[in-house]
């Protein structure tokens, strides 16, 4: 019995993918402006990512950019989120680059010649608005960002039952320094 788990457990170990994954966020930098809390990130790929786009594997990257009230004896409270799904795919032989965003509600699809100015322009989030300050009470609140890359979608049932096998190729989450909405009561 004792042979069988540890057969599993080292069969575990080489099956899960290794976490020296480059992939980094850059940044968020949460800033108040004109009533408006905009949020600023990026992504930096490592060279197997880079590597995989240029031999033509797509990849798909989501970005979950959620905001968090801070608690000081209880959990912190989620306030609004936003998901965007990122999606490049390279054509090495035609030296065409192609890229889409959605944000739930609108597509953009765009065409380039550079695969670095695909890079720069799927992997970058400028200035994008998420809440209204109105709508908050004052407290502190910070910004997380969760960015992760699937390598396939397994249906339910057989995900469950291979649970050993890796759905994502990365998934990295950091936070935003404290963002203060006037003063606390």
């Amino acid at each position: 019995m004792a042979r069988i788990i540890l057969f599993l457990a080292l069969l575990s170990l080489f099956l899960m993918p290794l976490s020296a994954s480059g992939a980094e966020i850059i940044g968020p930098d949460a800033r108040a402006m004109n009533d408006e809390i905009l949020v600023s990130t990026g992504l930096t790929l490592d060279e197997k990512n880079i590597g995989d786009l240029k031999n033509g594997i797509s990849k798909e990257i989501t970005f979950y950019i959620d905001l968090f009230r801070v608690w000081r004896m209880w959990p912190d409270e989620f306030i609004a989120g936003k998901k965007i799904v990122k999606t490049l795919r390279a054509d090495s032989i035609k030296k065409e680059y192609t890229a889409t965003t959605f944000d739930g509600a609108i597509l953009i699809e765009k065409r380039f010649k550079r695969f670095d100015s695909m890079l720069d322009w799927t992997l970058t989030i400028k200035d994008l608005k998420l809440i209204n300050i109105k709508e908050l009470q004052p407290s502190d609140y910070y910004v997380k960002v969760t960015v992760e890359s699937r390598l396939r979608q397994l249906p339910p049932v057989i995900g469950y039952l291979l649970f050993f096998v890796p759905e994502k190729d990365f998934e990295r989450s950091k936070i935003s320094s404290p963002l203060s909405t006037g003063t606390e009561k």
